[in-house]
């Protein structure tokens, strides 16, 4: 057992409790912290109140389901703050006992909660995509089940490889979160074999979201900016600020297809899917929640249910026993995608197949067909264990 299990052995006796009936009670809390942003593009978009709490507490349930049989009890507490408040939520969480928390947060403040947690504590990223995380800057104590910006990327280009669409031109915003995926996009493409023919930026001057002057941008502006392009297959829209990629579809110069941040778009989940019993399960969120589940909603679930499984199959509730099952070769979890949902243990990340979607019905799901691994498929999307500058997992 390495010098970490062991301090987390300690700290987690702490994590849990015996309730009255016998039953041993794991403490487990979602951490959302909502940034200040603008209206989205389309006001269907727009958050709903319990986005992420839903999810998590669907999957309480589940967890309740089975430590009625195993003599486990699941509490749940959610909490959102601003980023200001973000440190001192996780310190009242820590203080209530709990040391299993989802969280999701933009990068930087995840990993300052992360650092702020300590070994004591085991925490899920359910939001952030940041390849750092995955990466040089990982966390001993940070499992993610959100997939990275690479996994996202390389299970698109992965589908124009195949569809035999191999010219990108790449559209990327202004923002630092934009230039990133499209940095993410760029790898992907090298690693592929897709070729980027040409690359614009489109400048957020703020006037594209729900505005006239978005309508006119529309109208106007698009067609004129995509005008004169070198020859491409299809527009790679890398604008994870959500300014200007929607309006791309049916507007550009060429008639060509649009994909990444709008057109066929790649998710962890969409309440589309259908297939392996996901009807089924969208319709026990949707009586739950009243709504359609979103891709935090279902990242919630799978950190709720990871730490459900885990406690099942271990019979321990302490974060350290949690973690080290988490990573070991026994863990898998049945996730409605087709195939049992592991974590890589050389960085933390969970193996998931990516749903590729135009918003109405699941177009297709990477990875595709012909691409091996000689461990799992699901590794050729992300980074792979020798490609990682990720020390912290001991790999």
């Amino acid at each position: 057992m390495s010098k970490l299990s062991l301090t987390l052995a300690v700290f987690g006796l702490a994590m849990f409790v015996t309730s009255p009936g016998g039953a041993a009670e794991v403490k487990t809390a979602v951490l959302r912290v909502d940034r200040v942003v603008g209206p989205p593009i389309s006001r269907l978009d727009a958050p709903p109140a319990d986005l992420g709490f839903a999810g998590a507490m669907l999957g309480n349930e589940d967890n309740r389901t089975t430590g009625a049989f195993t003599g486990m009890d699941y509490t749940l507490k959610t909490e959102a703050v601003a980023p200001g408040e973000a440190t001192a939520a996780l310190d009242r969480l820590k203080a209530e006992g709990i040391g299993l928390i989802a969280v999701i947060a933009e990068g930087d403040i995840l990993k300052a909660l992360s650092d702020r947690a300590g070994p004591e504590v085991l925490l899920f990223n359910a939001g952030a995509r940041d390849e750092a995380l995955r990466d040089a800057e990982c966390r001993a104590n940070l499992l993610h089940v959100s997939p990275s910006r690479s996994m996202l990327s390389d299970s698109i280009v992965q589908f124009l490889m195949w569809k035999k669409w191999p010219r990108i031109l790449l559209i990327h915003g202004s923002h630092p979160e934009d230039r990133l995926l499209a940095d993410s996009y760029r790898k992907s493409a090298a690693k592929f074999g897709a070729e980027i023919v040409e690359e614009r930026e489109f400048e957020d001057t703020g006037g594209a979201r729900r505005t006239d002057t978005g309508h006119v941008m529309v109208q106007k502006q698009i067609p004129v900016f995509t005008q004169d392009a070198e020859d491409y297959d299809v527009i790679v829209a890398a604008d994870e600020a959500g300014v200007f990629a929607p309006y791309l579809p049916y507007h550009t110069w060429d008639p060509r297809p649009v994909a990444g941040s709008a057109g066929l778009r790649p998710a962890s989940w969409h309440a589309a899917h259908e297939a392996w019993g996901a009807t089924q399960f969208q319709r026990r969120f949707e009586r739950l929640a009243g709504r359609n589940m979103r891709e935090e909603d279902y990242q919630a679930w799978l950190a709720t249910r990871v730490i459900g499984e885990a406690v099942t199959r271990s019979g321990k509730t302490d974060p350290a026993s949690v973690r080290t099952y988490a990573l070991s070769a026994d863990f898998e979890l049945a996730a409605f995608k087709g195939q049992k949902l592991t974590f890589r243990s050389w960085n933390g990340q969970m193996r998931q197949p990516i749903l590729l979607t135009d918003g109405r019905v699941t177009v297709s799901i990477s990875p595709q067909d012909g691409y091996l691994h000689q461990h799992s498929p699901l590794d050729t999307l992300g980074i792979d264990a020798t490609e990682t500058a990720c020390h912290a997992f001991g790999e």
